[in-house]
């Protein structure tokens, strides 16, 4: 299958897991080289402790979105936790960058969006959800920067065109395997594209971190 259109995606998150300083910056500093916008979905906590990072995604020119504040398995909280973790999310990021996350939300873990209280709370909170189509699994520990890559090719390949692309802010193997993704998708003829770029709009595949 062609591929033609993919959007590459990261959640910017407090990591549970060790992970080096900077990065972030990384992986801003290969998208600018190499001339690509994605999309971010900020924790709002992690947008708290990292308002400079948040500060530059939205400069470079990237998208954002929400990834609730807590980071929280999101069928666990109540009605009123659920309007609370969204709004406060929102407001961290709003704060930080000036930027609304709205209508692109994802949820922590991917967890709740199939479920129609968490869908219909994101939704009344002026969101939609955004899954993915293909995942890195970056998140594992016992995966190199060639599995991500050869993984996330081989996922896009396989879905063609409109590919969502999940990855992760905090890896250290993410920065390592991003330029050798971007460079086989060119190969492969893709466009990256933000997510506002991809119509109709993609909604929610697999579970993550």
């Amino acid at each position: 299958m062609t591929v033609t259109r993919v959007a590459l995606t990261f959640d910017a998150e407090l990591p549970d897991r060790p992970s080096g300083p900077g990065i972030d910056v990384g992986i801003l500093d290969t998208l600018e080289r190499l001339g690509v916008s994605a999309t971010f979905f900020l924790q709002g906590r992690w947008v708290e402790a990292a308002p400079v990072v948040a500060r530059r995604i939205v400069a470079d020119g990237h998208l954002v979105g929400s990834h609730g504040y807590y980071h929280a398995e999101m069928p666990l909280l109540t009605d009123a936790g659920l309007a609370r973790d969204i709004e406060a999310a929102a407001e961290a990021i709003i704060a930080a960058t000036g930027a609304d996350p709205r209508p692109w939300f994802r949820c922590p873990f991917g967890a709740g969006a199939d479920d129609p209280r968490v869908r219909g709370a994101i939704e009344r909170a002026g969101y939609r959800h955004v899954g993915w189509d293909v995942s890195g699994e970056d998140w594992r520990p016992d995966r190199s920067a060639a599995d991500i890559r050869d993984e996330v090719l081989a996922g896009c390949r396989h879905h063609g065109d409109g590919a969502v692309v999940l990855l992760h802010a905090w890896p250290d193997r993410t920065p390592a395997a991003l330029e050798g993704i971007i460079d086989g998708l060119r190969a492969d003829g893709a466009t990256l594209v933000r997510l506002d770029a991809l119509r109709p709009y993609p909604t929610v595949r697999g579970s993550s971190t």
